[in-house]
């Protein structure tokens, strides 16, 4: 059986085009949050998990250099493709705990929708072995849905207890990966005691959202996905009455949603 990390990478292989387009970007807010806190403008920021580059490419304005870590094969080409006319970013293929980097080399790290991916145990210390002194990590995630219309969201909540359940009850979907809970963020950074300070901040980000992107923002999310491509037809009428709602509640409306985030950042 192979290593449950590389399970959580296979995860995300088949839809990273489908992820790439519909997923929020990073919010100008996380930036200003890290810069405040970091104080200087950063000559290397790190973004692990960072998947289609959606979080790495960001940072294109504001650092010297990028490096995004990305052990997708898919979402690594997306992000290469993406981000081939920006100079100053680079990814690798490694893991969260075995970046490869120097010590101390990273004014920030930061972990996009996808700490809860990682071993918390094994990467909070390559985090600490990277980072500078009064270097930041800043992990954020935004909550699902996103804030919009509450029949629509009543939709894709509905859809996603037929996901978890489906999730919970087939043995070889329960068997294809590990999460660590996004509730236990917080205190695995600060229980690490590699950080001098640490804290949870909250904020929203708005951005324009149609019925395609939004029955998308659902289709790229993993777990829904794993079953897709298993073949598990119990999924089919649950996805065909979601996309059908959604396009019945904003036809063909370009509509402002609201991604909530909650970001947990510490300072070495």
């Amino acid at each position: 059986m192979k290593e449950n990390v590389q399970l959580n990478a296979d995860r995300f292989l088949g839809f990273a085009d489908v992820y790439n387009n519909a997923r929020p970007t990073c919010p100008e807010k996380v930036k200003e949050i890290i810069l405040n806190y970091l104080g200087y403008k950063p000559r290397l920021v790190v973004d692990i998990g960072c998947g289609t580059g959606l979080s790495t490419r960001a940072w294109s304005d504001t650092s010297d250099k990028i490096i995004g870590i990305e052990p997708g094969k898919d979402m690594m080409k997306i992000a290469k493709e993406e981000s081939s006319k920006l100079k100053n970013i680079s990814f690798i293929s490694r893991f969260s705990d075995n970046t490869g980097l120097e010590d101390g080399c990273a004014d920030v790290v930061t972990c996009s929708q996808s700490f809860h991916w990682m071993n918390p145990k094994t990467t909070i210390p390559e985090v600490e072995r990277i980072l500078k002194k009064g270097g930041v990590f800043a992990v954020y995630d935004c909550d699902w849905p996103p804030v919009c219309n509450w029949e629509a969201e009543l939709e894709y909540k509905k859809l996603f207890e037929k996901v978890n359940n489906i999730e919970s009850s087939n043995t070889k979907i329960k068997d294809s990966f590990i999460k660590w809970s996004k509730d236990n963020h917080l205190s695995n950074i600060k229980n690490s005691n590699k950080f001098r300070y640490v804290r949870e901040i909250v904020f929203s980000n708005s951005e324009n959202c149609s019925a395609a992107r939004f029955i998308n923002l659902a289709l790229s999310q993993g777990g829904l996905q794993s079953i897709i491509k298993n073949e598990i037809s119990e999924i089919n009428p649950y996805l065909i009455d979601f996309k059908n709602n959604i396009k019945n509640i904003f036809r063909d409306s370009e509509f402002e949603v609201y991604f909530c985030y909650r970001m947990r950042i510490a300072v070495k």
